[in-house]
Formats: C-alpha cells, sequence, structure tokens
C-alpha cells in the first residue's frame, strides 16, 4: 500500500459528496484515514458523512466542508479548516468536475465555469495544498481526475475535452516537479476513469447502462493501480477494454505524426481506415 495511505492519515476530495469522489472517500475511510469531503453546499454533501461512518469511520474522523473550488479563496479556507481539525494533508484528490454540455462557439455560455471547475480546481488545489504538502515531511499523493476525453478529444464537448486536456499536462508537469524535489514525499498521479455512471454521466438516466461500471468499481481500480505504482490510471469499463483504449490514444497521436486531418478518427475520409486499424 502506498504509505499516504495509511492508518490515521488526512484526505481531502474535492467533488467528494457523490459519485466517483463519495466512492473514494468512501474507500479512503475504510482504510481508516481521517477525510475531509468538500463540495457544494446542498443535501449530497449533507448526507455525506453518513455514507463515510457506514464504511468504518468514526464520526470524529469526517468532516465536510462547503467549498466552490473555483475558487482561490475559498480552496484557501478549505486547506486551513483541514489543517486546523485533523493536521497535515497526505492525499488530495482533486476531483469536482462539471459537464454541462459546450459548443466551439460558447452559445451556451458555458466555458468560462467549465474551464473554472475542471482544470482551475486542478491547478489551484495543487498550488494550495502541495506546499504544506511538502513542508510536513510525510509521504503525500495528489490524485487528478482527467478523462479520455482530454486525451483523444472526440468531437461534440469542446469545452470538457480542453479542460481535461489541461488537467493531463499540468498533472504530468505536477509530477515532474515532485520528483525532482531532493526530499520530497509527495507525487503526483493522473486518474482517467472510463465510462461510469454518475450524477455527471446520468442525463436523465436512472439505471446503469450495461457499458458503464459503478463509481465503486473505477475508485478500486483506482487504488489497485496506485498499489502498482502507476502514474496514468486508464480505466477501462464494460464497453471498452484496455487494448481498444491504447489504440484509440495512439491513433489520435498519429494524426500529428502522420499529418492527418485532425481528430481524422471522424473524418469521413479516414473512417475505414481507423477502423482497420483498430482490428489490428
Amino acid at each position: 500500500m502506498h504509505p499516504a495511505l495509511g492508518k490515521g492519515n488526512v484526505a481531502v476530495v474535492t467533488g467528494g459528496a457523490s459519485g466517483i469522489g463519495l466512492a473514494a472517500a468512501r474507500h479512503l475511510a475504510g482504510l481508516g484515514l481521517r477525510v475531509c469531503i468538500a463540495d457544494l453546499a446542498g443535501p449530497l454533501l449533507d448526507a455525506a458523512p453518513a455514507a463515510l461512518i457506514g464504511a468504518g469511520a468514526a464520526e470524529a474522523d469526517v468532516m465536510t466542508m462547503a467549498t466552490d473550488v473555483a475558487d482561490r479563496t475559498q480552496l484557501t479556507a478549505l486547506a486551513e479548516a483541514v489543517d486546523a481539525r485533523f493536521g497535515p494533508v497526505n492525499v488530495l484528490m482533486n476531483n469536482a468536475g462539471m459537464q454541462p454540455g459546450s459548443s466551439i462557439f460558447d452559445v451556451e455560455g458555458n466555458w468560462e465555469r467549465i474551464l473554472e471547475v475542471n482544470l482551475g480546481r486542478v491547478i489551484r488545489g495543487s498550488q494550495i495544498f502541495a506546499p504544506r504538502m511538502i513542508a510536513s515531511g510525510a509521504p503525500g499523493m495528489i490524485i487528478n481526475t482527467g478523462s479520455k476525453q482530454g486525451i483523444t478529444a472526440p468531437p461534440g464537448d469542446p469545452a470538457y475535452n480542453i479542460s481535461k486536456a489541461g488537467v493531463k499536462t499540468f498533472t504530468e508537469a505536477l509530477q515532474h516537479e515532485l520528483r525532482g524535489r531532493p526530499g520530497c514525499q509527495v507525487e503526483a498521479r493522473l486518474f482517467i476513469p472510463g465510462f461510469v455512471f454518475t450524477p455527471l454521466t446520468a442525463r436523465g438516466r436512472t439505471k446503469k447502462p450495461a457499458g458503464a461500471w459503478t463509481p465503486d468499481q473505477v475508485v478500486d481500480y483506482l487504488f489497485e493501480a496506485i498499489d502498482r505504482g502507476d502514474f496514468y490510471i486508464l480505466c477501462p469499463d464494460n464497453d471498452v477494454d484496455r487494448p481498444t483504449d491504447e489504440k484509440r490514444i495512439l491513433w489520435a497521436a498519429g494524426d500529428i505524426v502522420a499529418n492527418r486531418p485532425p481528430l481524422s478518427r471522424w473524418h469521413p475520409d479516414y473512417g475505414e481506415a481507423f477502423k482497420a486499424w483498430l482490428k489490428k
């Protein structure tokens, strides 16, 4: 087990009141960590402590804090509140996110908020918490939730894709910075879920699609990958296995190397070539 996950250590999970975030918080509580869930105020945040207590956490080892992760002041207040209650943080999971839909000319007016929440919260959360984690001298880990859409960039939701591409690039740079610091015991991981049935992906559905994983399944995979030492935690689901993900990623990178049109996977002149590539 990663040393940051030791019993009695401290974890903060943003976007932790539902979906993947709540499943991760439950998992961490089950390992014996003291856990703070940060999310927007509301019934889901109010109900979250009971889920962690049900996973074996003592009431004294659970805290919640209403936080808008797009607001640096609120993130700073979160860091200070957790330090005052529990002490130095060992695990930070920058997980809060949104996907209301977007178009290239932003007729919905969503771009700024999507970028602030999905990308800005990762940058600000890391910038606020990481120096404190490093200074504590204890083992630490920052888990940033990205997306396959930030790697292969399928058409249809450009703001979300750009935000998640930024998460990938930032987390790579963060890990490079951390591993180059003498004596630093903090490291970063890029969490790349597959199709997971959560409030973010439900889109009006009340029953889990057959192709989707549950939040608990993807969180189990996350911590198994952490135990293996993976940085890129690329998760399969019931529709897409690891070899298919690898081929899609390689094809996307090949657009540059082969000088194909951008997003050639969806280009009418390259559709058959991509299908043949998948069958190899």
